[in-house]
């Protein structure tokens, strides 16, 4: 998988855990929906490291606790 495909399923499965939308997400972070949106779709092909860590800092983990999940760990090039 793709690191981008990659983050966008980890992004989706954070909101699944905390029972939130991407909506909320992006109200409470002031990160645009469309941007969360495409991310989780998987249609950029690059993520901004500033905004996957927006994202993260708006859910109340670390950089560290994102990256360290198993959808990680067959990342292609």
């Amino acid at each position: 998988m793709k690191l981008s495909k990659a983050i966008g399923k980890r992004v989706e499965i954070l909101l699944k855990e905390r029972n939130m939308t991407q909506y909320k997400l992006s109200k409470k972070g002031g990160i645009p929906r469309s941007t969360i949106s495409v991310i989780i779709d998987g249609k950029y092909e690059t993520v901004k490291l500033d905004t996957v860590y927006q994202i993260v800092a708006t859910l109340d983990i670390s950089l560290k606790e994102f990256f360290d999940h198993e959808i990680f760990d067959d990342i292609e090039d």
